[in-house]
Parts: C-alpha cells; sequence; structure tokens
C-alpha cells in the first residue's frame, strides 16, 4: 500500500488557512503599532481589532462589545466560569456535565477547593446531558450551568437551546463552550438565550494562541489578570493584534462556509467513511449517531490498544487521535468513553477521526484499508482475547 498523507485529527487542530494568514502577515512587521497607542500606527491596529470584532460577533448574531478576546478557548472557558463566580461570591453552587473538557472540569475543581459545590450532569448512552437531572439539581444558590455545545471527542450535539431555556427559567447564568461548533453550526445569540460562550481561532483555520468569550450584555464577570485594563477590563495584556485580525478572518470564511455547500460534502464523506469503518469486525460506534457534528467519528476495536493504533496509522501518513488532544499524553482511559458506559478496556481501543476536508474515494478506501490492516495486526498480537 503507497503511503499517502491524509490530516484526520481537525478536532485538535486545524492548518492556517491562506487567506488567514495573508490577513495577518501585515500585522507582524508593516502594521505592527500597539493598539493602545493613540498615534498613527496604534490607530491603525485598533481598528484592525475592531473590525475583526464585528466579524466574530457576526458568526452568532451578537453586538461587537459583547466579544472579549483571550489566548485561546481554555482562557475563555476559565474566565466565564471563574471570572462569573469571582463576581457573584453569594451563590457558591455551579452546574456541569459528566463530558466537559478539562478546561471546564479542572476550572470547576479548582472552585470546589475553594468551597463551591459542583454538580456533575451524567449522559445517556450517546452523551446527551439528562435534562430531567439537570433542573432537579438547581437551587436557590446555583449560579451557572456550564455545558459545552459539542463534545470534542464524540461530537455530540448537546440542547443548548433546551439548557438555555431551563436556566432563564430558573434565573441562573448558562455557559457554553462551543469551540467546536463556531463557525460550524449556525448560531444565534438573539434566539438562545446563552450568557457566555468560548470561542477559539484554530479549530476553524485560524491561529493558535488566539480566541474569545461573547459575554451577553448586563453580565458581571471579575477579570482574571490585572494590568492595563484592554478588553473592557476583563482582559490586560497588550492586543495580539495579528492573531485577533486572524481571528476575523477565519470567521468571515466560515459564514460562507455554513451557508455553502462544503460542510455538507465533508459530512457526506465521513458518512461514507464510517460506514465502511463499521462493517470491520468488533467495532462500535461511540455518541450519537444522528446528533453528530458533521466531520466527526469516534469508534472504538474490541481487543486492541488506541494509542498503538494511531501509532500504526501514523506511519502510514494518517493522522489521527485517541482520546482528547489535549490529554493525549496520559494514560488513563477518556473520561467521555467512560461516561458513555464503556468499560476501560472499550475506551482504550477508541479512535477519533476528525475531518478538515471532504474526502475523495480514493482517500476513503485508502483509509478503511489502513485501519482495517492496522486493527488486525493489533489482534493477532494483543493479550486481550
Amino acid at each position: 500500500m503507497k503511503t499517502k498523507k491524509i490530516y484526520l485529527d481537525a478536532a485538535a487542530t486545524t492548518p492556517v488557512a491562506r487567506e488567514v494568514l495573508d490577513a495577518m502577515l501585515p500585522y507582524f512587521s508593516e502594521r505592527f503599532g500597539n493598539a493602545s497607542s493613540l498615534h498613527a500606527f496604534g490607530r491603525e491596529a485598533r481598528e484592525a481589532i475592531e473590525k475583526a470584532r464585528e466579524k466574530v460577533a457576526g458568526v452568532i448574531n451578537a453586538k461587537p462589545e459583547e466579544i472579549v478576546f483571550t489566548s485561546g478557548g481554555t482562557e475563555a472557558d476559565n474566565l466565564a466560569i471563574e471570572g462569573l463566580a469571582l463576581a457573584h461570591p453569594d451563590k457558591k453552587h455551579i452546574i456541569t456535565s459528566a463530558i466537559e473538557h478539562p478546561a471546564v472540569l479542572e476550572t470547576c475543581k479548582t472552585l470546589e477547593k475553594q468551597g463551591y459545590d459542583v454538580s456533575y450532569i451524567p449522559v445517556d448512552s450517546e452523551g446527551i446531558v439528562d435534562l430531567d437531572r439537570l433542573e432537579q439539581e438547581i437551587r436557590d444558590e446555583t449560579l451557572l450551568v456550564s455545558i459545552m455545545h459539542i463534545n470534542n471527542e464524540i461530537g455530540t450535539i448537546q440542547p443548548i437551546k433546551k439548557i438555555a431555556k431551563i436556566c432563564q427559567e430558573h434565573g441562573i447564568y448558562f455557559h457554553t463552550d462551543a469551540v467546536q461548533s463556531f463557525g460550524k453550526l449556525k448560531l444565534d445569540m438573539k434566539k438562545i438565550k446563552v450568557d457566555l460562550l468560548s470561542i477559539s481561532a484554530h479549530k476553524l483555520f485560524g491561529p493558535k494562541g488566539v480566541g474569545a468569550l461573547y459575554v451577553r450584555n448586563g453580565v458581571k464577570l471579575k477579570a482574571l489578570l490585572s494590568g492595563g485594563g484592554h478588553e473592557q477590563g476583563l482582559r490586560s495584556g497588550t492586543e495580539n493584534t495579528a492573531g485577533i485580525v486572524g481571528l476575523g478572518k477565519a470567521s468571515e470564511i466560515a459564514v460562507k462556509k455554513i451557508s455553502g455547500n462544503e460542510y455538507k460534502n465533508i459530512e457526506k464523506t465521513r458518512n461514507k467513511l464510517l460506514e465502511r469503518l463499521l462493517e470491520i469486525q468488533g467495532v462500535r460506534l461511540n455518541g450519537s449517531k444522528e446528533k453528530r457534528i458533521f466531520n466527526n467519528i469516534n469508534v472504538s476495536f474490541q481487543g486492541i490498544e488506541g494509542e498503538a493504533l494511531v501509532l500504526m496509522l501514523d506511519k502510514k501518513g494518517i493522522a489521527c487521535s485517541t482520546g482528547s488532544a489535549c490529554s493525549s499524553h496520559k494514560l488513563e482511559p477518556s473520561h467521555v468513553l467512560l461516561a458513555l458506559g464503556l468499560s476501560e478496556l472499550e475506551a482504550h481501543g477508541s479512535l477519533r477521526l476528525t475531518l478538515a476536508y471532504p474526502l475523495t474515494e480514493d482517500e476513503i478506501e485508502y483509509v478503511t484499508s489502513a485501519i482495517e490492516e492496522s486493527v488486525r495486526k493489533l489482534r493477532r498480537i494483543s493479550p486481550f482475547k
């Protein structure tokens, strides 16, 4: 089998689009001003940042002043949860789910050490949050519900419109980590009562090291960083002008993709690949088949170890992952897959494939054959019979 190079780890990161890079380049050397400076160089940088803010806001039908730029999705999650907690010290209860990203779970654990009570809502076998249980957990002292829109491992789409309605009825704040959905699914902050929403550039062909937090007008947060009071006093530090411009351009491109056919074409080829993979003996799909982002596949293979499979596929030029990229150095089984009811052995045998582009028929054939061959080899030497 001739080796190809196929990138199937878009949920971990994506390459910077050429148009995004072209938009960014002038702000590294020619238009290098500090956006807080009063002179022409500074004003030029400030104008670029504000134009980018408008583009990011436009993706979710928000107001530009509701966008706060951060260093990425992790900082946005931290600012949303901890910043809200610091601003409302009288309420010490938070609700989240068992399958959140570590940026949310670790922040909640930090708050637990400071006296907060956190309820971790279970999910069903498809990874959908139990809404009845969520509503039952709401108390007088509940401050916030934080449920991600799309899970980064299994691609499950949560019913955030229903969650937002529950939160609104009970007068509590709702935060969603939308890192995997921003620029991919249509989101309208005027129709969905989300109070805080986290964004990352590098998941949609933008640069690493930049993201944003949508903060609905009227929501009070306390800054986590002390300094010059940048970003409406919520994120001190000289703005990453080039990165912000990149996020703005990536957002502009994403709006066109949402209304076009590219995402539909990715889904068609994803479905073909998934259909082929499910023909392999001893395989199971993790997560929902229907309520799933268009580019995600997560499957478990009986009797093998996922990391060994990833390494074998890497030698064949196929880039993919097992579990989350943010915790790939850990040897523990995925907390997300365990929450779905998988055994530790099943969770260890997982493989995540996330498409950045539509696949060709040849690529689908190559990936399927490579996985099937690798699984067969691993099973021959596996101690798990």
